[in-house]
């Protein structure tokens, strides 16, 4: 017979807010429940993204440049994220999910004290103001996913409230980009952590069984020259 004590408890996935100069983190945020499904999109980002000026081409790229690559590979992330109160009775919340869902709007939004600034140097007369930065904020998903992102999308329906008409239960739409060393300036912890990420995919994929030519129905590797070449004709 299985015991309770011997189910590991389940990783959550989460968001840190990181300072982008020590490294420190600054707040940490939890999801309650780990997403059921993730959607993921990989664009890379190819040097010869108009096409090729081959015979009977009609793009108008650098064939030269076909298989050359500008950078990182642009990767965005959406999923879903729930909240509810109901689900942790032995937590006092007077607010209900207020704080939660106040902590998760702060990641776009800019502090008070930071647009009290813009707009003192503003009433100064300072014509260009440089825009306001945002801490670092990391999103991870177990050990082997830790990354630099930024928050592009956030999508909020709350659907039960308390009798102050605080939400009480919320479904989150987020969406995010991973900021790759494109994105970052040089020197930047955030490129640092990508660079980080970008080698753990790489041992990842060292570990991936790969497969034979003869699966492919090519006898080894002259049959493979030899259909390539046959293709062509």
């Amino acid at each position: 017979m299985t015991r309770y004590a011997d189910i590991p408890k389940p990783i959550r996935s989460g968001i840190v807010v990181v300072n982008p100069e020590t490294g420190t983190p600054q707040r940490v945020i939890v999801l309650q429940f780990n997403p059921d499904t993730l959607e993921r999109s990989v664009a890379p980002q190819s040097a010869g993204d108009s096409g090729d000026t081959g015979a009977g081409g009609t793009g108008s790229g650098d064939r030269n440049e076909a298989l050359r690559l500008k950078g990182p590979a642009q990767e965005t992330w959406k999923f879903t994220a729930e909240i509810d109160a109901t689900d942790q009775f032995e937590v006092a919340a007077p607010d209900g999910i207020h704080p939660q869902l106040a902590t998760l709007e702060m990641l776009v939004q800019p502090t008070t004290a930071k647009l009290r600034e813009v707009m003192r140097l503003s009433q100064k007369g300072v014509i260009e103001i440089s825009p306001i930065e945002m801490p670092l904020t990391l999103f991870t998903w177990g050990s082997k996913r830790v990354m630099p992102v930024r928050l592009t999308e956030l999508s909020i329906n709350e659907s039960a409230f308390d009798v102050n008409l605080n939400p009480i239960r919320a479904s989150l739409s987020i969406g995010m980009k991973i900021l790759t060393v494109s994105d970052l300036p040089a020197g930047h912890r955030g490129a640092d952590l990508y660079m980080a990420h970008l080698a753990q995919k790489e041992r990842l994929a060292a570990g991936a069984r790969g497969g034979g030519i003869g699966s492919l129905g090519l006898a080894g590797a002259a049959g493979f020259v030899t259909a390539t070449r046959t293709g062509r004709g």
